[in-house]
């Protein structure tokens, strides 16, 4: 039996961590249904205060008494209203609390796993989270606590009389059929409506990030058109269930009204025959229109409930689907060493891989162009090296350790990554170098623009370093941009640095100061990795790769993968492929008067032959 109960222990599935941090404010709900007790509990002194003035004060004529009741009111009443404030600010800070535990590190989850394909693409949990906040920190929860007081007060109007405890039963049967009929209703719109709206959204945020191509092919008409169409669909769902529940809402309301005077009706007539007195027939409407106040105030939330289950449903399928990380052990910081072996990937979720059988190692300095024609692999095999995909096949190794034994946050401050796309954030230049890091020195964000070769076109900027970027600060050119990202791929000295065609918006002084600061982390045995169709890129790196179909065509020296003085190349070709070698091999020689001889001995291999005939 024990066996059984450990067995059963150990296969439980571990608890998401919004049910943990939840779960983790035992002590602040028991003090929310405390408070809730003590408000619900004062609720019931305007009928005993109602009862007592028809039924001593007015029969007694006595003043004093009135005065003595009165005043005991007003302390209750002021008692009751503390506990409900002390109630609202005790869920404001579980809202709070919630939101504070799990933004950050749900942000950080979604980050990681997101470019890895698992989570779809619209879809942000910190919108759930949003959600769930507001309906703690609303007037929900309070309606939660209040509805079990429903029977008590019930009850009480039973100590008073059966007759107007049996009809108190019937009209809060009736409210709560009205509240069940409307859930039935608005739950299958409210669903519709949802997936509609997560619909609209994904295609306006693709319709915006192709909005060049939308703008410049006359397309705007359509993709407003069939937007329309979508948004149309959610917004009639979103209609009915907002008529449904408003109908109910109001159905209720004057139902509710019509019993608390319905009541005073049956009250009467009790009191007439002189079963009950006439304070008690006001203390029995007062406490019947409390009873039911929870079920109607539920009615009205219904909506926001709906959506609050909702979004705390996905928001637990969203770490359940994840996988469970072990914290993984601080290794030494890399040198730059990496090893491809035997690997094979495509993008996240892809059925059929993109790169197969990729087989390369670089040494600490050494410089890589990688090659190939579009749709090669090429992007791919970069999102690869830095760790934002996995291998389905094979391994990626940075001195020996997997990319996924590396904690992201540890190994991204040892990576340089300057991607095909770049955007920069709102912010400072300089945080924008410095990747935001709050301990970041103006000495470490200046060399990192120095060795980028843009330190002086940052000076010229109207503030410097504290420029303002983004929609409120200075707009910048695609090239100027892409400076920047150099400069911000190459802060704090990373081992590893990869650039996906970084010379794809560079002007000749631009591509002379990438190469330039390619040779010069080279230099300080950095690892460059660069993809790029120009060849001005060449020059400054010792090896090459060049990818065909996805596949590896070749890898080697420089000078190996190019032969020189192939037949498929022109003395002249040949002469200069040496000089290129020669000047990546040798950094600091005269590279132009080298070239220069090289082709004067080619001109002179050509126009021999003339000669001779």
């Amino acid at each position: 039996m024990l066996e059984k109960k450990i067995k059963n222990k150990a296969f439980k599935a571990p608890k998401s961590p919004v049910r943990v941090t939840i779960g983790s404010m035992r002590k602040a709900w028991w003090g929310v249904g405390i408070l809730s007790l003590f408000v619900n509990l004062l609720m019931l002194t305007g009928p005993l205060y109602m009862l007592q003035v028809y039924d001593r004060v007015i029969t007694s004529q006595s003043m004093s008494t009135l005065v003595v009741l009165s005043l005991i009111m007003v302390a209750l009443y002021a008692f009751m209203g503390l506990m409900d404030f002390l109630r609202s600010r005790l869920l404001v800070r579980i809202g709070n609390y919630v939101e504070s535990e799990l933004s950050e590190p749900l942000f950080k989850t979604w980050l990681s796993q997101g470019i890895r394909g698992k989570v779809p693409p619209g879809q942000n949990p910190l919108q759930n989270l949003s959600i769930i906040k507001r309906f703690l920190t609303g007037s929900a929860p309070t309606t939660f606590f209040d509805i079990p007081w429903t029977p008590i007060y019930i009850g009480v109007i039973f100590m008073i009389d059966w007759t107007l405890g049996v009809f108190a039963i019937v009209g809060a049967l009736i409210v709560l059929v009205i509240a069940i009929a409307a859930e039935l209703r608005t739950r299958k719109k409210e669903t519709q409506s949802q997936s509609a709206r997560t619909q609209s959204h994904q295609f306006t945020q693709k319709v915006y990030a192709n909005s060049e191509v939308v703008m410049s092919m006359g397309m705007t008409s359509e993709m407003i058109s069939r937007w329309s169409k979508i948004k149309d669909t959610g917004e009639a769902s979103d209609l009915s269930a907002s008529d449904i529940s408003g109908g109910a809402t109001a159905v209720s309301k004057a139902f509710r009204m019509f019993l608390q005077s319905a009541i005073l009706g049956v009250g009467a007539a009790l009191a007439v025959q002189q079963i009950i007195t006439p304070g008690a027939m006001i203390a029995g409407s007062i406490i019947l229109g409390r009873a039911l106040a929870p079920i109607q105030m539920i009615i009205s939330q219904w909506r926001q409930y709906i959506q609050t289950k909702s979004a705390y449903r996905e928001l637990n399928a969203f770490y359940e689907s994840l996988p469970v990380e072990a914290e993984k052990l601080a290794l030494p910081a890399p040198t730059g060493q990496l090893s491809v072996k035997g690997l094979s990937a495509g993008p996240p979720n892809a059925k059929t891989a993109t790169l197969k059988g990729l087989n390369f190692d670089l040494a600490a300095g050494d410089g890589l162009c990688v090659l190939g024609h579009s749709g090669s692999g090429k992007s791919s095999l970069a999102r690869l090296l830095v760790g934002i995909w996995m291998p389905q096949m094979g391994s990626i190794r940075l001195d020996g350790a997997t990319l996924d034994q590396w904690d992201n946050q540890t190994l991204g401050k040892h990576i340089g990554y300057l991607p095909q796309t770049v955007e920069l954030f709102a912010g400072t230049v300089g945080e924008n170098i410095s990747r935001f890091n709050s301990d970041a020195t103006s000495e470490a964000i200046i060399r990192a623009a120095r060795i980028a070769g843009f330190h002086d076109f940052i000076l010229s900027l109207p503030d410097g370093y504290n420029t303002q970027l983004g929609p409120q600060g200075v707009i910048l050119s695609v090239g100027q941009v892409q400076r920047i990202a150099l400069a911000r791929a190459l802060y704090g000295d990373p081992c590893l640095i990869v650039l996906d065609e970084p010379n794809s918006n560079l002007d000749s002084q631009g591509d002379k100061a990438l190469n330039a600061a390619i040779q010069y982390m080279r230099g300080q045995n950095k690892t460059v990795i660069i993809i790029s169709h120009r060849p001005a890129a060449i020059t400054s790196v010792n090896k090459v790769l060049v990818l065909a179909g996805g596949q590896q065509e070749k890898f080697g020296l420089r000078e190996d993968v190019f032969k020189i003085g192939t037949p498929a190349q022109s003395p002249i070709q040949a002469a200069q492929a040496r000089a290129r070698a020669q000047a990546s091999l040798a950094p600091g020689q005269a590279q132009a008067q080298t070239q220069t001889q090289t082709q004067a001995q080619a001109k002179a291999q050509l126009t021999a032959p003339r000669q001779q005939a």
